[in-house]
């Protein structure tokens, strides 16, 4: 009889735990239905009953996992998703979801672990595939992102995620017209897809298909005009195209919202559209806080032995045919090697050309990093014991940013590529004059102020003139008649400025404005405001792009260059000077705006610098008609061009080399930076 007794207890125990597992699967799919709702509270209460009743459920421990990832709990979320697979160590959906936490963690080496076990477990998983390529492309590794997207495609035909974020790695990789058609199938398939539409703006602007870029951009703003900085994005390409109508009105609403702290505008583009240094800076700290904020991934730099020489890195993608290659070539070759040295961190990609060629024989080591994600670069900086790090990139066109915001060096500036603050606490000096930062501006730079003595800008004496023989008629100009020049990119030309040179024109009977070509759309627009300003179209002469000798050779068939406000001529200003060309200003308040009366000053011109619009349309007039003037200041400019500092790239060299021994010596003696004067 006891047996049997036995046998009826173990069977009314089954029959009870059957009964529990079933009210806990009722339970557990009742939570599934609340979280599938979003009604996220209850769901967890529900999960964590569940949980105290069977420990060992997988999905209930899963998906509690899943809700401390929604609500921004990542650590308890990687807790609970390692709970969830010491469960079920086969689940190829838990380990590919605590890839996605440890993503959001910034651990990318181990979300990608967790995504490659998730692949090993589900061969045909289209969504690991994806979230993979999310995490290579976060490391850098765009052509690995490339191939694990097209592996989700391949199981998933229809998937617009993969294909949009494919478009992103393709743009990465300067493969832009794969970019765009990778946009357009995830459009085609998402036709709402407003964030596709906004990427493939950016994508059609790096093919200068500036009126494309702007249908692109308009349609996202159409389905969400909420998206960062899309708006910023919009106007920036308008003014590419010098397409003005409603601009001003445009503008002041930009202004208002980056004043409110809104997330509508990257910085470069509002250097062309205001002069006020309080909005560039909450422009640039808005920017930096959302995309480059201060790391704390990388400890602390311990403070290491002195090094018998300074160890200097440059880091660039521009170490080829770009502005600041021609520039800086000079001055990396005129370091003191005895007291510096030189190494280059390159991202720009091996673009094979004579300047690259040159730039790479100027260092001591010259390092392609392309393909290392920005925390690996900042390590590899960090062993080689870097002490200044330089950032020539700032927030153009594919800078790096992120690399200074793990700490690359323990001093860390920014020099010549980006004229204004970054806004970043991590980047201790920017390199500037009296002339670009007065005192008195000192508080709208998030940096201190390393005031060179002269112009901040380095100037290649070596830059070669071409001996090619042009002629007016060759260059579409008039055989006679005198030529004002501006050879700025367009997006720099106001409507304000516009307006100025148009009344210029219109009291120098005869005159012309030549301009650069940026894009054809650009010279129908401005051809078409001229004649609505009263000046005849055909008095708009456009120069097309040409190598930078023949260029430099152009400018003898110009008499004056009209600057532009509130962006200046920066490198466009040292050519214009370099080829014998004098350039007349107006100054404003910003960095930007105050770049080439740094220059003029530099070169013995100041009176050449004007401070408001009248004075500079004045004096404009007075000399394109007063001959005798012009001459004696074009005499000067050619007196004081190998004789004053501007292009003394010797003396300048001496001066940035004082800066940052001064720099290292106060970090040496244990003080914090501050604002640093170099002497003549």
């Amino acid at each position: 009889m006891k047996p049997k007794f036995k046998n009826s207890a173990k069977k009314a125990q089954s029959s009870a735990n059957k009964a529990n597992a079933g009210a806990m699967q009722a339970l557990f799919n009742e939570g599934l239905a609340c979280h599938q709702k979003g009604l996220l509270a209850p769901a967890k209460a529900i999960y964590e009953q569940v949980l105290e009743s069977q420990p060992t459920h997988f999905d209930a421990m899963h998906l509690l996992g899943v809700i401390a990832a929604q609500t921004g709990h990542y650590l308890l979320a990687v807790a609970l998703m390692d709970k969830a697979i010491a469960l079920d160590a086969k689940s190829a959906m838990a380990h590919n979801s605590r890839g996605n936490v440890l993503k959001e963690l910034k651990r990318l080496d181990e979300a990608l672990a967790s995504y490659e076990q998730a692949i090993q477990l589900k061969t045909d998983y289209p969504e690991a595939y994806h979230n993979r390529g999310i995490a290579l492309q976060a490391l850098q590794r765009f052509d690995a992102a490339v191939a694990s997207y097209e592996l989700a495609i391949q199981l998933k035909p229809d998937y617009a995620e993969a294909y949009h974020n494919r478009g992103i790695a393709l743009q990465a990789l300067q493969r832009f017209d794969a970019a765009v058609a990778s946009y357009e199938l995830a459009i085609q398939l998402k036709t709402d897809y407003a964030e596709a539409y906004n990427n493939r703006g950016l994508a059609l602007r790096g093919l200068r298909r500036l009126d494309a870029a702007l249908a692109s951009f308009e349609h996202a703003i159409k389905l969400n005009s909420g998206q960062d900085f899309l708006v910023g994005r919009w106007l920036h390409t308008k003014m590419g195209l010098c397409d003005w109508p409603e601009v001003a009105d445009q503008v002041g609403k930009l202004m208002t919202a980056i004043a409110g702290n809104e997330k509508v505008a990257t910085p470069w583009p509002v250097l062309a559209l205001s002069d006020s240094l309080e909005l560039q800076r909450k422009t640039a700290e808005t920017w930096t806080t959302d995309q480059y904020p201060t790391s704390t991934e990388l400890p602390a730099i311990v403070k290491w032995v002195r090094h018998e020489k300074i160890r200097v890195g440059y880091y660039s993608a521009d170490y080829h045919n770009h502005a600041t290659a021609y520039l800086m070539a000079e001055l990396f070759e005129r370091h003191d090697r005895n007291k510096f040295e030189l190494i280059a961190f390159s991202f720009g990609g091996a673009q094979r050309d004579a300047l690259r060629e040159r730039l790479f024989t100027a260092f001591d080591q010259f390092i392609e990093v392309d393909n290392q994600s920005e925390k690996d670069i900042a390590v590899l900086s960090r062993s080689m014991e870097i002490d200044l790090a330089i950032d020539l990139k700032g927030f153009t066109e594919n800078s790096r940013a992120k690399i200074f915001s793990y700490r690359a060096a323990p001093i860390q500036v920014s020099y010549l590529g980006y004229p204004g603050t970054l806004g970043a606490e991590y980047i201790d000096y920017l390199i500037a004059d009296h002339t670009l930062i007065p005192q008195a501006s000192q508080q709208h730079y998030a940096e201190k102020i390393a005031y060179l003595p002269n112009s901040y800008q380095v100037n290649d004496r070596k830059r070669a003139i071409a001996a090619t023989q042009f002629s007016r008629a060759a260059l579409g100009l008039p055989q006679t008649g005198f030529v004002f020049c501006c050879f700025n990119n367009n997006h720099k030309i106001t409507p304000s400025t516009f307006a100025g040179w148009m009344r210029i024109l219109k009291q120098v009977a005869g005159s012309v404005l030549w301009l650069l070509e940026d894009n054809e759309t650009a010279g129908q627009n401005l051809r078409r405001e001229a004649s609505a300003h009263g000046v005849s179209a055909a008095r708009l002469i456009f120069a097309k792009r040409m190598s930078p000798p023949d260029h430099l050779a152009r400018h003898r068939f110009a008499d004056l260059f009209l600057d532009t406000l509130p962006y200046n001529a920066h490198t466009t200003a040292s050519d214009a000077l370099w080829a014998g060309l004098p350039v007349l200003t107006c100054v404003g308040e910003a960095f930007a705006s105050r770049v080439a009366a740094s220059l003029l000053n530099a070169i013995n011109l100041a009176e050449l610098i004007t401070t408001t619009q009248a004075q500079y349309e004045l004096l404009a007039v007075e000399l394109a008609t007063n001959p005798e003037r012009l001459s004696q200041i074009k005499q000067k400019l050619a007196s004081n061009r190998l004789t004053a500092p501007l292009f003394d790239t010797a003396l300048f060299t001496q001066h940035i080399e004082d800066a940052y021994t001064q720099m290292v010596a106060r970090y040496h003696a244990g003080l914090p930076p501050d604002h640093l004067y170099v002497l003549p």
